[in-house]
């Protein structure tokens, strides 16, 4: 079996995790369903902020409709911290959004953990993981990796 340690020096998977990471947020700003099932595990689950478990099946499905770009006024990546334990990848990172209703704003911060695993060659997200942050536990605008605003990357 090929380790990820023989394939590739350090930088360069941290590096790829980076972009497995940015693919995985502007698939779901995007709604790109095919781009985000290409990355799934075939054993893929999801535990969302409430605890709830959601199949592969339940949650592409959910990928097609989630993100609606005139109600999600403003969407970030940051906070990201990618940890490679042998062929097990953790990517770790905080969203902060607006969103608008009826004229009005809220915004708030979710955090979460994909877990990665590397077989045949290539990084399989296996779990998602997030949770909602309470204000105290915001990461700085100094960790912005990247920022969408309506749907489009700036």
């Amino acid at each position: 079996m090929q380790t990820v340690a023989s394939r590739l020096p350090h930088d360069d998977l941290v590096a790829e995790l980076k972009a497995l990471n940015a693919r995985f947020i502007h698939n779901y700003v995007t709604n790109d369903v095919d781009s985000h099932d290409a990355m799934m595990h075939p054993d893929f689950i999801c535990i969302g902020p409430k605890g709830t478990r959601q199949n592969r099946t339940d949650y592409l499905k959910q990928w097609a409709t989630q993100f609606d770009p005139e109600v999600v006024v403003y969407w970030d990546v940051r906070d990201e911290v990618i940890t490679i334990i042998d062929n097990v990848a953790l990517v770790r990172s905080t969203n902060k959004r607006t969103i608008r209703r009826d004229g009005t704003e809220t915004t708030g911060m979710s955090t979460y953990t994909d877990t990665y695993l590397f077989q045949k060659g290539q990084w399989k997200c296996i779990q998602a993981q997030i949770q909602t942050l309470p204000p105290e536990s915001y990461p700085g605008d100094e960790t912005i990796v990247s920022v969408y605003i309506k749907g489009k990357r700036q």
